[in-house]
């Protein structure tokens, strides 16, 4: 369901809950907090229902929805479980970690883009569970933003991008993560690969599996409805893209130029100028996260030339941030 005027932003009070979790029994949108960024939710059994996630978003159905569960007793109707799937489901779920494994017939096509696996995860932010629990159905959650933009991480960023395309916000302040879950592949359970990397990191993964675990880009697949689609969401080479043209850096240029902006990741010693921003007042990674999205936005509206950004450490959550700086710049 559109909506002509604005989209209300919702408290997480129980009538609330309780009125959104019947807007997505009945087949509408209603755009959610979780730990990771904001999505966008609807009934991932009801495909006419998700259908109108794809068109609200501008996200073609090459592109796989992550289907969120209240409870691990929900995911023997949705998916086939592993050894594997359930030692990590057992240590981080509820978390930010998205498993990609064999679906079954309960799950539209639409959501997995027509391929035979599925991926699935069990959020743990608080608001987010109750309405689930609520819905008593599995969500269809992708990131609550135009197809390609900057996620968003409060329920203003939602309404900005979407906020003529759906009717309902659910308010569960700022994003505690800042960037998207894990994805891990276990569709071969002797083979576990992460697709897209995020706050679980990959040596938290392979010391749970008790083996290495590579970061693998698959390519595109054949799905069945005769095109090639992502195994899972977020692995196009642009993404998560601002509008300003992004270029990296391992280190910041010295000579800055007053119509270009300048993202660090702390904090720098003299007064910054207007053009120059940063993300944690000591550089922690966690910091630098949870205000990556919202500082690429603020840089947006500042109507800068270009924005020459600072890599991460290319080790545990760094790893997630320049994924996403990377796949910002990318042309």
């Amino acid at each position: 369901m559109t909506s002509k005027r604005s989209a209300r932003i919702y408290r997480g009070t129980p009538r609330n809950l309780r009125f959104l979790a019947r807007r997505l029994q009945q087949g509408e949108l209603v755009a959610v907090p979780t730990e990771t960024v904001y999505g966008l939710a609807a009934n991932a059994l009801d495909a006419r229902a998700c259908r109108r996630i794809f068109k609200a978003k501008g996200r073609p159905q090459t592109d796989p929805l992550i289907v969120h569960v209240h409870a691990r007793a929900e995911l023997e109707a949705i998916c086939v479980l592993n050894g594997p799937a359930r030692r990590l489901a057992a240590q981080f779920w509820p978390g930010p970690l998205t498993l990609v494994l064999a679906k079954t017939a309960f799950i539209p096509d639409l959501v997995t883009a027509g391929l035979p696996s599925v991926a699935v995860r069990m959020p743990s932010h608080p608001l987010l569970r109750r309405l689930l629990r609520l819905a008593a159905v599995p969500l269809a959650v992708p990131s609550a933003n135009p197809f390609g933009y900057v996620s968003p991480t409060t329920a203003e960023h939602v309404r900005q991008g979407l906020g003529s395309r759906i009717a309902h916000i659910l308010d569960g302040g700022p994003a505690r993560i800042g960037v998207e879950s894990t994805i891990v592949d276990l569709r071969d359970p002797t083979r576990p690969a992460v697709l897209r990397p995020g706050a679980i990191t990959r040596e938290e993964i392979a010391r749970v599996l008790g083996q290495p675990v590579p970061i693998r880009k698959p390519q595109p697949v054949h799905a069945g409805n005769g095109g090639r689609s992502q195994v899972a969401p977020g692995l196009m080479a642009r993404h998560y893209s601002p509008k300003t043209p992004v270029q990296l850096h391992r280190r910041l240029p010295g000579r800055r130029l007053p119509n270009e902006a300048y993202l660090l990741l702390r904090r720098p010693k003299e007064k910054p100028a207007a053009n120059v921003f940063w993300l944690d007042h000591r550089g922690r990674l966690a910091g630098v996260a949870r205000r990556l999205f919202a500082a690429l936005r603020q840089i947006d509206a500042g109507g800068f030339r270009k924005v020459h950004v600072e890599l991460a450490p290319e080790d545990g959550l760094g790893e997630a941030i320049n994924d996403r700086l990377r796949r910002a710049a990318s042309s």
